[in-house]
């Protein structure tokens, strides 16, 4: 990890790097949705200069009678200056059930600030942070740029972190939605530890969902994870489970810039 803050050229060189980097891997493929394997997130920022991939080669994804491929889904984690990253994301659903092409969803690119360093930033008490930023149409259907706000506040005890978050939307159908979670993680020293989340959202005036998920974090080390979990939920009424395995990758750009040159 970097420690300390960039120059601006510096910084300006290492963002287009972020940037292009996320071009290539979303031209072809697409990205999936925060902290992994969660809905949510924590309010921790990846280190100056650092670049945090959160990965999922493949999952599979069932919605009451259509099922999806999910290949991939990725999140980039770009560190600007101490306590702030840019966040690149989205995810590529490929119909199972249809012929219909693939659709690249839940795009967006946010910037992400930490209000209160804490526990997640090795002090005492809570981390807060925020999160904003727009929300991309998606290639197939009639969606349309979005925005969206989040808070999240997370807390870290000897048996285990607990991240809640609430974020408001416009979203890509250009209605109001909320969104409130809830994940709670096992002991932080634990090599494999246990995880879950619980969600709501309100699409206000078209559909409301409650999900649950369950799952593992295998930290192999600081800078490696891997992640399995599986989602049960409700959209309406309609069932919706989900099989979610990734893993979340980091590294200094200015190595990467480094052995390029």
């Amino acid at each position: 990890m970097l420690r300390g803050g960039l120059n601006p050229r510096a910084l300006a060189s290492r963002f287009a790097v972020a940037a292009v980097i996320c071009g290539a891997m979303c031209g072809g493929a697409a990205p999936s949705f925060a902290y992994r394997p969660f809905d949510g997130t924590d309010a921790a920022v990846a280190e100056p200069g650092q670049l945090e991939v959160e990965l999922q080669p493949a999952g599979r994804l069932q919605e009451g009678s259509q099922s999806f491929l999910v290949a991939p889904g990725i999140v980039l984690n770009f560190g600007l200056t101490k306590g702030l990253e840019a966040v690149f994301e989205g995810r590529l659903l490929t119909p199972l059930s249809s012929s219909e092409p693939p659709n690249l969803t839940d795009a967006g690119t946010f910037l992400k600030y930490v209000l209160r360093p804490g526990v997640l930033q090795d002090k005492s008490g809570p981390s807060i942070a925020t999160e904003f930023g727009v929300l991309y149409p998606e290639t197939a259907g009639d969606s349309h740029f979005g925005a969206s706000w989040a808070g999240i506040i997370s807390q870290r005890w000897d048996w285990g972190t607990v991240h809640f978050n609430v974020q408001t939307l416009f979203n890509r159908e250009q209605r109001a939605d909320l969104f409130v979670s809830i994940i709670v993680e096992g002991p932080h020293k634990w090599k494999v530890r246990p995880v879950a989340e619980v969600f709501y959202e309100d699409d206000v005036g078209s559909a409301q969902t409650f999900s649950a998920l369950v799952g593992l974090i295998w930290q192999v080390r600081e800078d490696l994870s891997f992640d399995v979990a599986i989602r049960e939920a409700s959209l309406n009424g309609r069932a919706v489970n989900e099989l979610r395995a990734g893993l979340t990758f980091a590294f200094p750009l200015d190595r990467y810039m480094r052995t390029t040159k």
